[in-house]
Protein backbone atom coordinates (compact mmCIF):
# COMPACT_ATOMS: atom_id res chain seq x y z
CA UNK A 1 0.00 0.00 0.00
CA UNK A 2 1.39 3.41 -0.95
CA UNK A 3 1.96 6.45 1.26
CA UNK A 4 -0.89 8.26 -0.48
CA UNK A 5 -3.31 5.40 0.24
CA UNK A 6 -2.30 5.39 3.88
CA UNK A 7 -2.80 9.13 4.09
CA UNK A 8 -6.48 8.78 3.13
CA UNK A 9 -7.26 7.13 6.45
CA UNK A 10 -5.93 10.13 8.36
CA UNK A 11 -9.35 11.75 7.89
CA UNK A 12 -10.73 9.13 10.27
CA UNK A 13 -7.95 9.25 12.84
CA UNK A 14 -9.27 9.12 16.39
CA UNK A 15 -12.72 7.75 15.49
CA UNK A 16 -11.87 4.04 15.34
CA UNK A 17 -11.18 1.87 12.33
CA UNK A 18 -11.45 3.62 8.97
CA UNK A 19 -14.24 2.25 6.75
CA UNK A 20 -13.23 0.62 3.46
CA UNK A 21 -12.51 3.18 0.74
CA UNK A 22 -15.12 3.82 -1.92
CA UNK A 23 -12.34 4.19 -4.49
CA UNK A 24 -8.75 2.94 -4.47
CA UNK A 25 -6.36 3.78 -7.30
CA UNK A 26 -2.92 2.25 -7.03
CA UNK A 27 0.11 2.86 -9.29
CA UNK A 28 -2.14 3.84 -12.20
CA UNK A 29 -0.42 4.25 -15.57
CA UNK A 30 -2.26 5.34 -18.72
CA UNK A 31 -0.52 5.65 -22.08
CA UNK A 32 -2.20 6.83 -25.26
CA UNK A 33 -1.76 4.81 -28.40
CA UNK A 34 -0.69 1.21 -28.78
CA UNK A 35 2.52 -0.74 -29.26
CA UNK A 36 5.79 1.09 -29.83
CA UNK A 37 4.09 4.46 -30.26
CA UNK A 38 2.66 4.26 -26.74
CA UNK A 39 5.94 3.11 -25.22
CA UNK A 40 7.86 5.96 -26.86
CA UNK A 41 5.51 8.67 -25.56
CA UNK A 42 5.50 9.88 -21.94
CA UNK A 43 2.55 8.44 -20.00
CA UNK A 44 -0.50 10.65 -19.56
CA UNK A 45 -0.79 9.25 -16.03
CA UNK A 46 2.36 7.97 -14.35
CA UNK A 47 2.06 5.78 -11.23
CA UNK A 48 -0.70 7.73 -9.51
CA UNK A 49 -2.22 6.38 -6.28
CA UNK A 50 -5.12 7.84 -4.29
CA UNK A 51 -8.15 6.71 -2.33
CA UNK A 52 -11.52 8.19 -1.37
CA UNK A 53 -13.37 7.35 1.84
CA UNK A 54 -17.19 7.25 2.18
CA UNK A 55 -18.58 10.77 2.33
CA UNK A 56 -15.25 12.32 1.37
CA UNK A 57 -14.33 14.66 -1.46
CA UNK A 58 -10.85 14.37 -2.94
CA UNK A 59 -9.84 17.20 -5.24
CA UNK A 60 -7.66 16.43 -8.25
CA UNK A 61 -6.04 19.63 -9.49
CA UNK A 62 -3.48 20.56 -12.11
CA UNK A 63 -2.87 22.47 -15.33
CA UNK A 64 -4.24 21.39 -18.70
CA UNK A 65 -2.50 18.19 -19.76
CA UNK A 66 -1.71 17.10 -16.20
CA UNK A 67 -3.69 13.85 -16.56
CA UNK A 68 -6.49 14.66 -14.13
CA UNK A 69 -9.32 14.13 -16.64
CA UNK A 70 -7.62 10.95 -17.88
CA UNK A 71 -7.77 9.56 -14.33
CA UNK A 72 -11.48 10.34 -14.12
CA UNK A 73 -12.10 8.67 -17.48
CA UNK A 74 -10.11 5.61 -16.40
CA UNK A 75 -12.27 5.26 -13.28
CA UNK A 76 -15.39 5.50 -15.46
CA UNK A 77 -14.04 2.90 -17.87
CA UNK A 78 -13.74 5.41 -20.71
CA UNK A 79 -9.94 5.16 -20.93
CA UNK A 80 -7.84 2.02 -21.26
CA UNK A 81 -5.54 1.40 -18.29
CA UNK A 82 -1.96 0.45 -19.15
CA UNK A 83 -1.04 -0.81 -15.67
CA UNK A 84 -2.00 -0.41 -12.04
CA UNK A 85 -5.38 -1.05 -10.46
CA UNK A 86 -8.71 0.65 -9.74
CA UNK A 87 -10.98 -0.74 -7.02
CA UNK A 88 -14.53 0.54 -6.51
CA UNK A 89 -16.33 -0.48 -3.32
CA UNK A 90 -13.77 -3.25 -2.87
CA UNK A 91 -14.15 -4.65 -6.41
CA UNK A 92 -11.41 -4.54 -9.03
CA UNK A 93 -12.92 -2.58 -11.94
CA UNK A 94 -9.68 -1.98 -13.87
CA UNK A 95 -10.56 -4.11 -16.89
CA UNK A 96 -14.29 -4.77 -16.73
CA UNK A 97 -16.22 -5.65 -19.87
CA UNK A 98 -18.85 -3.26 -21.22
CA UNK A 99 -21.61 -5.43 -19.76
CA UNK A 100 -19.98 -5.47 -16.32
CA UNK A 101 -19.50 -1.71 -16.52
CA UNK A 102 -23.19 -1.16 -17.22
CA UNK A 103 -24.00 -3.03 -14.01
CA UNK A 104 -22.02 -0.37 -12.10
CA UNK A 105 -23.84 2.51 -13.83
CA UNK A 106 -26.18 3.40 -10.99
CA UNK A 107 -23.52 3.44 -8.28
CA UNK A 108 -20.79 5.29 -10.18
CA UNK A 109 -21.90 8.47 -11.93
CA UNK A 110 -20.37 11.60 -13.48
CA UNK A 111 -20.95 15.33 -13.92
CA UNK A 112 -19.03 16.87 -16.83
CA UNK A 113 -17.93 20.39 -17.72
CA UNK A 114 -20.52 21.11 -20.42
CA UNK A 115 -24.00 20.17 -19.19
CA UNK A 116 -25.65 21.00 -22.52
CA UNK A 117 -23.66 18.40 -24.47
CA UNK A 118 -24.44 15.74 -21.85
CA UNK A 119 -28.21 16.31 -22.17
CA UNK A 120 -30.11 15.16 -25.24
CA UNK A 121 -31.64 18.34 -26.73
CA UNK A 122 -34.53 16.31 -28.15
CA UNK A 123 -35.59 14.92 -24.79
CA UNK A 124 -37.40 16.76 -22.03
CA UNK A 125 -35.52 17.16 -18.76
CA UNK A 126 -37.84 14.64 -17.15
CA UNK A 127 -37.07 12.05 -19.84
CA UNK A 128 -33.31 12.60 -19.48
CA UNK A 129 -33.48 12.18 -15.70
CA UNK A 130 -35.73 9.14 -15.91
CA UNK A 131 -33.60 7.36 -18.53
CA UNK A 132 -31.08 5.69 -16.14
CA UNK A 133 -33.95 4.62 -13.89
CA UNK A 134 -35.87 3.09 -16.79
CA UNK A 135 -32.73 1.18 -17.82
CA UNK A 136 -32.59 -0.16 -14.25
CA UNK A 137 -36.19 -1.41 -14.53
CA UNK A 138 -38.03 1.34 -12.63
CA UNK A 139 -41.59 1.90 -13.85
CA UNK A 140 -42.39 5.03 -15.85
CA UNK A 141 -44.59 6.47 -13.09
CA UNK A 142 -42.00 5.93 -10.36
CA UNK A 143 -39.20 7.29 -12.57
CA UNK A 144 -41.20 10.46 -13.32
CA UNK A 145 -41.96 10.99 -9.63
CA UNK A 146 -38.31 10.55 -8.68
CA UNK A 147 -37.25 12.93 -11.46
CA UNK A 148 -39.54 15.65 -10.11
CA UNK A 149 -38.29 15.15 -6.55
CA UNK A 150 -34.69 15.19 -7.72
CA UNK A 151 -35.19 18.48 -9.57
CA UNK A 152 -36.56 20.04 -6.39
CA UNK A 153 -33.55 18.78 -4.44
CA UNK A 154 -31.22 20.74 -6.74
CA UNK A 155 -33.26 23.94 -6.49
CA UNK A 156 -35.47 23.66 -9.58
CA UNK A 157 -39.27 23.26 -9.72
CA UNK A 158 -40.65 19.80 -10.39
CA UNK A 159 -42.53 21.08 -13.46
CA UNK A 160 -39.15 21.83 -15.09
CA UNK A 161 -39.29 18.17 -16.11
CA UNK A 162 -41.60 19.09 -19.01
CA UNK A 163 -39.12 21.58 -20.52
CA UNK A 164 -36.10 21.12 -22.81
CA UNK A 165 -32.39 21.85 -22.12
CA UNK A 166 -32.35 24.93 -24.38
CA UNK A 167 -34.87 26.61 -22.06
CA UNK A 168 -32.41 26.78 -19.16
CA UNK A 169 -29.36 28.87 -18.35
CA UNK A 170 -25.90 27.34 -18.01
CA UNK A 171 -26.13 27.22 -14.23
CA UNK A 172 -29.57 25.64 -14.35
CA UNK A 173 -28.37 23.04 -16.86
CA UNK A 174 -25.52 22.12 -14.54
CA UNK A 175 -28.02 21.65 -11.71
CA UNK A 176 -29.95 19.34 -14.05
CA UNK A 177 -26.74 17.44 -14.80
CA UNK A 178 -26.16 17.04 -11.05
CA UNK A 179 -29.75 15.80 -10.64
CA UNK A 180 -29.26 13.27 -13.44
CA UNK A 181 -26.04 12.00 -11.84
CA UNK A 182 -27.62 11.60 -8.40
CA UNK A 183 -31.01 10.16 -9.35
CA UNK A 184 -29.71 6.57 -9.07
CA UNK A 185 -28.34 7.21 -5.54
CA UNK A 186 -24.67 6.58 -6.39
CA UNK A 187 -21.92 6.18 -3.81
CA UNK A 188 -19.31 8.00 -5.94
CA UNK A 189 -19.63 10.87 -8.42
CA UNK A 190 -16.79 11.93 -10.73
CA UNK A 191 -17.05 15.71 -11.13
CA UNK A 192 -14.90 16.75 -14.11
CA UNK A 193 -14.53 20.56 -14.20
CA UNK A 194 -18.24 20.96 -13.27
CA UNK A 195 -18.06 24.72 -12.61
CA UNK A 196 -15.26 25.96 -14.89
CA UNK A 197 -17.70 27.14 -17.60
CA UNK A 198 -19.83 29.13 -15.12
CA UNK A 199 -19.50 32.71 -13.86
CA UNK A 200 -18.21 33.23 -10.32
CA UNK A 201 -21.57 33.72 -8.61
CA UNK A 202 -23.05 30.64 -10.31
CA UNK A 203 -19.91 28.66 -9.47
CA UNK A 204 -20.45 29.40 -5.79
CA UNK A 205 -24.09 28.32 -5.98
CA UNK A 206 -23.25 24.99 -7.64
CA UNK A 207 -20.37 24.31 -5.21
CA UNK A 208 -22.66 24.97 -2.24
CA UNK A 209 -25.26 22.67 -3.80
CA UNK A 210 -22.69 19.87 -4.20
CA UNK A 211 -21.60 20.32 -0.58
CA UNK A 212 -25.20 20.19 0.69
CA UNK A 213 -26.01 17.09 -1.36
CA UNK A 214 -22.84 15.38 -0.13
CA UNK A 215 -23.92 15.92 3.47
CA UNK A 216 -27.53 14.87 2.85
CA UNK A 217 -26.73 11.75 0.82
CA UNK A 218 -23.33 10.79 2.27
CA UNK A 219 -21.82 11.05 -1.20
CA UNK A 220 -18.18 10.74 -2.19
CA UNK A 221 -16.76 12.96 -4.95
CA UNK A 222 -13.65 12.84 -7.09
CA UNK A 223 -13.62 16.55 -7.93
CA UNK A 224 -11.42 17.48 -10.90
CA UNK A 225 -10.49 21.11 -11.60
CA UNK A 226 -7.66 23.37 -12.72
CA UNK A 227 -8.35 26.07 -10.08
CA UNK A 228 -6.91 25.09 -6.70
CA UNK A 229 -9.09 27.68 -4.98
CA UNK A 230 -12.26 26.00 -6.25
CA UNK A 231 -10.96 22.58 -5.21
CA UNK A 232 -10.05 23.86 -1.75
CA UNK A 233 -13.60 25.10 -1.19
CA UNK A 234 -15.19 21.65 -1.56
CA UNK A 235 -12.52 19.01 -0.97
CA UNK A 236 -11.29 17.56 2.31
CA UNK A 237 -8.12 16.32 0.63
CA UNK A 238 -6.29 17.54 -2.45
CA UNK A 239 -4.00 15.74 -4.91
CA UNK A 240 -1.88 17.98 -7.16
CA UNK A 241 -0.81 16.61 -10.55
CA UNK A 242 1.82 17.77 -13.01
CA UNK A 243 2.50 15.88 -16.26
CA UNK A 244 0.77 12.79 -14.96
CA UNK A 245 2.62 12.60 -11.64
CA UNK A 246 1.52 13.47 -8.10
CA UNK A 247 3.44 16.51 -6.89
CA UNK A 248 1.73 17.00 -3.54
CA UNK A 249 -1.21 15.62 -1.59
CA UNK A 250 -2.76 16.05 1.81
CA UNK A 251 -5.52 17.79 3.75
CA UNK A 252 -7.04 20.64 1.74
CA UNK A 253 -6.21 23.24 4.38
CA UNK A 254 -2.52 22.34 4.18
CA UNK A 255 -2.18 22.00 0.42
CA UNK A 256 -4.16 25.14 -0.48
CA UNK A 257 -2.89 27.52 2.21
CA UNK A 258 0.61 26.23 3.05
CA UNK A 259 1.86 24.29 -0.01
CA UNK A 260 5.31 22.75 0.20
CA UNK A 261 5.92 21.81 -3.45
CA UNK A 262 7.14 24.59 -5.79
CA UNK A 263 4.51 23.64 -8.39
CA UNK A 264 1.66 23.78 -5.86
CA UNK A 265 2.94 27.17 -4.75
CA UNK A 266 2.91 28.39 -8.35
CA UNK A 267 -0.58 26.96 -8.87
CA UNK A 268 -1.83 28.72 -5.73
CA UNK A 269 -0.27 32.02 -6.81
CA UNK A 270 -2.01 31.71 -10.19
CA UNK A 271 -5.45 31.08 -8.67
CA UNK A 272 -7.67 34.15 -9.26
CA UNK A 273 -8.99 36.15 -6.31
CA UNK A 274 -11.75 38.81 -6.38
CA UNK A 275 -9.63 41.55 -4.74
CA UNK A 276 -7.57 43.50 -7.34
CA UNK A 277 -4.83 44.55 -4.92
CA UNK A 278 -4.28 40.98 -3.75
CA UNK A 279 -4.36 39.73 -7.34
CA UNK A 280 -1.69 42.27 -8.31
CA UNK A 281 0.49 41.25 -5.35
CA UNK A 282 0.15 37.59 -6.31
CA UNK A 283 1.12 38.35 -9.89
CA UNK A 284 4.21 40.27 -8.78
CA UNK A 285 5.25 37.50 -6.38
CA UNK A 286 4.76 34.89 -9.09
CA UNK A 287 6.90 36.82 -11.56
CA UNK A 288 9.63 37.27 -8.95
CA UNK A 289 9.62 33.59 -7.95
CA UNK A 290 11.67 32.39 -10.90
CA UNK A 291 9.15 29.77 -12.00
CA UNK A 292 9.32 29.43 -15.78
CA UNK A 293 6.28 29.27 -18.02
CA UNK A 294 4.96 25.93 -19.22
CA UNK A 295 6.07 26.65 -22.79
CA UNK A 296 9.71 26.58 -21.71
CA UNK A 297 9.50 23.24 -19.95
CA UNK A 298 10.68 20.21 -21.91
CA UNK A 299 10.67 16.92 -19.97
CA UNK A 300 13.08 14.14 -20.92
CA UNK A 301 11.06 11.50 -19.07
CA UNK A 302 13.48 11.12 -16.14
CA UNK A 303 13.76 13.00 -12.88
CA UNK A 304 11.15 15.48 -11.73
CA UNK A 305 8.84 16.67 -14.51
CA UNK A 306 8.76 20.17 -12.97
CA UNK A 307 12.54 20.54 -12.89
CA UNK A 308 12.74 22.58 -16.12
CA UNK A 309 10.46 25.24 -14.57
CA UNK A 310 11.56 25.09 -10.93
CA UNK A 311 13.90 27.76 -9.48
CA UNK A 312 15.20 25.26 -6.88
CA UNK A 313 16.07 22.49 -9.36
CA UNK A 314 19.51 20.91 -9.37
CA UNK A 315 21.07 18.06 -11.33
CA UNK A 316 19.54 15.66 -8.79
CA UNK A 317 16.06 16.85 -9.81
CA UNK A 318 16.82 16.31 -13.49
CA UNK A 319 18.09 12.76 -13.03
CA UNK A 320 16.16 11.21 -10.09
CA UNK A 321 12.40 11.15 -9.64
CA UNK A 322 11.63 12.32 -6.10
CA UNK A 323 9.44 9.99 -4.02
CA UNK A 324 6.32 11.16 -2.20
CA UNK A 325 7.37 11.84 1.37
CA UNK A 326 5.92 13.53 4.43
CA UNK A 327 6.78 17.22 4.71
CA UNK A 328 4.85 19.10 7.35
CA UNK A 329 1.24 17.96 7.12
CA UNK A 330 1.39 16.92 3.45
CA UNK A 331 3.10 14.47 1.11
CA UNK A 332 5.37 16.05 -1.49
CA UNK A 333 7.40 14.66 -4.39
CA UNK A 334 10.25 17.15 -4.14
CA UNK A 335 13.91 16.74 -3.16
CA UNK A 336 13.88 20.27 -1.72
CA UNK A 337 10.38 20.52 -0.24
CA UNK A 338 11.71 21.85 3.09
CA UNK A 339 13.48 24.70 1.29
CA UNK A 340 10.38 25.36 -0.81
CA UNK A 341 8.17 25.48 2.30
CA UNK A 342 10.44 28.16 3.77
CA UNK A 343 10.03 30.44 0.72
CA UNK A 344 6.35 30.37 -0.32
CA UNK A 345 5.57 32.04 -3.63
CA UNK A 346 2.28 33.63 -2.55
Amino acid sequence: MTAETLNAADVYAGIGDAPPPVLEIEDLVVRYGRGRAALAAPPAVDRVSLSIQPGETVGLVGESGSGKTTIGRAVLGLERVTSGSIRFNGRDVTNLSAKERRALGGDLRAVFQDPYSSLNPRLTIGSSLAEPLRIAGVTAADAAARAGAMLESVGLPADAAARYPRQFSGGQRQRIAVARALITNPSLVICDEPVSALDLSTQAQVLNLLADLRAERKLSYLFIAHDIGVVGFLAQRVVVLYRGQVMESGPAANVTTAPVHPFTQALTAASPVPRPAEQAARRAAREASGVKTAGNADFAGVGCPFAARCPLATELCRTERPPLRAVGGSLAACHYAEEAAARPIA
